[in-house]
């Protein structure tokens, strides 16, 4: 796993809809297994968990290592085939957190938005990762403004 692509990761909890459709997720992470399998047990995940370590090579190949991607496979009998894949805003077919910052007044506050002078953005500089800084989130200002129409203290 990398920094940022666990955003994803964390949307994922029910699994059922898939399992009742023959179909299995899994998440393959790019590095060594007892790291990242104590990552997921930390965040309380319960999807099948395993490193492609081994594999990279042959699972990347033309792909960037160190990113996140999403990728199907078939298996028929012994034979598996890719059938699909895609990375970076392409993962984005799993969060629904973007979706709904798309739906809000500021968007998503990327710098690459055209957002009006003055609007809040995550990030500073081009370099910074737009979900992280420095292992924790990056905080903007407070949830609820005093004074505000949504603000929900008794008494307002």
């Amino acid at each position: 796993m990398t920094e940022g692509c666990t955003w994803v990761t964390n949307q994922v909890r029910e699994l059922g809809f898939l399992y009742s459709r023959d179909i299995t997720y899994a998440v393959f992470c790019q590095g060594p297994y007892e790291e990242s399998r104590r990552y997921r047990d930390f965040m309380g995940w319960e999807m099948p968990w395993y490193s492609a370590r081994p594999s990279n090579d042959e699972l990347l190949t033309g792909r960037q290592v160190g990113s996140m991607h999403i990728v199907c496979y078939l298996r028929e009998g012994d034979r598996v085939y890719e059938t699909y894949w895609t990375t970076l805003r392409g993962v984005e077919v799993m969060d629904y957190d973007y979706a709904l910052l798309d739906l809000t007044v500021y968007g998503r506050q990327e710098l690459w938005e055209d957002s009006p002078s003055g609007w809040p953005q995550i990030m500073d500089a081009p370099s910074e990762h737009p979900m992280r800084t420095n292992g924790r989130p990056i905080p903007q200002w407070s949830r609820i403004e005093e004074g505000r129409s949504d603000d929900l203290t008794p008494g307002s």
